[in-house]
């Protein structure tokens, strides 16, 4: 099991690639942390990992939202953005509780304002801004986040 793996993104397409990566690597129920600075690439690498699954539509960031679902054939997804988040408390009006089946894959972008209500992550993705590009610094913290990180770090 790989427990850490960390690279720099060249571009906006290196990101989407990472992205694919790990739409490629993914289990149903996986619950996956975005962190990262306003502008660092965490919904990029949603829509490369929703591109990779076969979403044709638009990716949005769910910013005003909070919550955009998605379903691709087989695959239900949601992400979310707490950033405007001011209580986590405020995750139980979003029903979050009601998606977490086991099946439906839950992205996560501002993870530290729903602290105490949501579930423990698979992984957890940090985007950070570097001169030129992106870094990123994926940690697992499951033995199913080790294994979709084993995938990744494999390709």
């Amino acid at each position: 099991m790989t427990s850490a793996w960390q690279d720099t993104l060249g571009d906006t397409p290196a990101t989407e690639a990472l992205g694919a990566a790990l739409g490629r690597a993914l289990v149903p129920g996986a619950v996956i942390y975005l962190t990262g600075d306003l502008g660092a690439g965490k919904t990029t690498l949603v829509r490369g990992l929703l591109r990779q699954l076969g979403f044709e539509g638009v990716v949005r960031s769910p910013t005003y939202t909070l919550v955009e679902p998605y379903r691709v054939g087989d695959w239900a997804l949601i992400h979310l953005d707490l950033y405007r988040i001011a209580d986590p408390e405020e995750l139980e009006n979003l029903g979050l509780r009601d998606q977490l089946d086991g099946a439906t894959v839950v992205l996560v972008e501002w993870p530290a304002r729903g602290t105490g209500h949501l579930p423990t992550p698979d992984l957890d993705v940090l985007l950070t801004h570097q001169d030129p590009g992106r870094g990123v610094c994926i940690k697992a913290a499951t033995l199913r986040g080790g294994n979709i990180l084993g995938k990744i770090a494999d390709n």
